[in-house]
């Protein structure tokens, strides 16, 4: 089976729902801001247990949280950011937010000491309850129905600012925190901060007990290619797709020594466990290769790995077209699923939680460049920018420009570009605006 280009098949619902909604044009007038999803949203929050002795509160975490939330996505990057967006549109916010006009605009201080004292679990809970809820809606009112599997990424993450302490010179190590991304539906479900004692194997064997897994196809990096963690997956009726690196030596080896070139060419031949297709993009051509064998009996540890169907063997060619240079790379995958394209899906599909999460949260809202000492404020600051993340990328192609383009917008236009947001995920103004779609002929 071999392509000229390739479209991932995989369950994008996200792409679907981009696909429907860069049609729909929503009147957004800012006296017809929908209140009911504000209402959703600040429900939400209140969820969030508040640690501050009742009766001594100057500001109300809800308050703190949406002026925060707002201030994310309309360009803020730090606490300062978020207290001068918050004075900034005090007055303007009076008008949508009449519940919270006698309260003061927090300091920077405030908010980041606020923000602070929240656990980043209860708070992750309460923002991925809102964004799944808001999106099943969403579906349901578009009328997509959600078909496949859902890719579940694991990836860990660096926070590069966050090695400080405050009053000394003491080296300290750089906040890490493990990512449950949902690829599917471009939501990141888990935000887990990783101890600097321990390491991220045991943390993402805690998170995927606790997920369910049916229907799902779980993938991780060769770190976490583990016996541990694929009995949990296999426990939880889900699948996976890992990576195989020198971590495991033997295992690798055994893998590598199998994918002969002479192996290689009669699995070419016979195309039943062979993909490949070639793409442009970014001045740079790529050929990307996908070699399976589900005849694994030879493997002499089969036994001691749960529900293992099959390997893949991926080559990947690029050019750049500018330099001349060429490259290429061979990885080796261990999987429960027998079918190339889905295992080819799923592989390239894991790069998203890379260049779908990660680098946009250093790129778009500059994480690497926040220099937050309180790793616990730094990593609930970061909760509400994975949340940004997630209404910005699913409203992106009404605007058709750049995510910080958009920040940009809702800096300047915060009102009005904040009603279209919340129209979109107001199921009675999408049904109406579903209505004024043309037909196309």
């Amino acid at each position: 089976m071999s392509k000229k280009s390739n479209k991932n098949t995989a369950n994008t619902t996200i792409l679907k729902i981009r696909e429907v909604i860069k049609d729909i044009r929503f009147d957004a007038r800012e006296e017809r801001v929908p209140q009911k999803v504000l209402k959703r949203f600040i429900n939400c929050v209140e969820s969030v247990s508040d640690t501050r002795v009742e009766g001594q509160t100057t500001y109300p975490l809800p308050y703190v949280l949406l002026l925060a939330f707002l201030a994310v996505l309309s360009g803020a990057d730090g606490w300062t950011d978020i207290a001068t967006f918050s004075a900034a549109y005090k007055i303007k916010l009076n008008g949508i937010l009449p519940i919270y006009k006698s309260i003061p605009v927090p300091s920077h201080d405030t908010f980041r000491r606020v923000v602070g004292l929240l656990r980043p679990e209860e708070l992750q809970n309460s923002v991925t309850g809102f964004l799944v809820s808001e999106f099943e809606q969403l579906k349901k009112s578009l009328g997509i129905k959600e078909e496949g599997k859902r890719q579940l990424c694991l990836d860990g993450k660096e926070q590069k600012g966050t090695g400080r302490k405050y009053g000394t010179n003491q080296k300290v190590s750089n906040l890490q925190t493990l990512h449950c991304y949902d690829a599917t539906n471009a939501i990141c479900l888990f935000s887990v901060p990783i101890d600097e004692k321990t390491n991220e194997i045991p943390t993402a064997q805690a998170l995927l007990a606790k997920i369910q897994l049916k229907n799902c196809i779980v993938t991780f990096d060769a770190m976490n290619t583990q016996k541990e963690t694929i009995r949990i997956i296999n426990e939880g009726k889900g699948d996976y797709v890992g990576g195989l690196k020198r971590n495991q030596q033997t295992f690798y080896n055994e893998v590598a020594l199998f994918f002969s070139e002479n192996e290689l060419e009669d699995i070419r031949k016979k195309e039943k466990n062979f993909f490949s297709y070639t793409e442009k993009s970014h001045n740079r051509i790529e050929k990307r290769t996908y070699y399976m064998t589900t005849d694994i009996r030879w493997f002499a540890d089969l036994a001691l790995w749960e529900k293992l169907k099959s390997f893949i063997c991926y080559d990947i060619e690029t050019e750049d077209l500018v330099t001349g240079k060429k490259t290429k790379e061979r990885r080796y995958y261990i999987s429960s699923l027998t079918d190339i394209k889905e295992c080819s899906d799923a592989i390239r599909g894991h790069w998203s939680v890379e260049n779908q999460l990660h680098w946009h949260l250093d790129a778009t809202f500059a994480e690497d460049d926040n220099t937050t000492m309180d790793k616990n404020a730094f990593n609930n600051l970061s909760i509400l920018n994975k949340m940004a993340l997630t209404l910005l990328k699913l409203i992106q192609p009404a605007y058709k420009i750049g995510l910080k383009g958009i920040r940009k917008l809702f800096g300047w236009s915060l009102l009005e570009q904040l009603t279209l947001m919340l129209c979109l995920l107001d199921e009675d103004t999408v049904a109406d605006a579903l209505l004024s779609i043309p037909v196309k002929s």
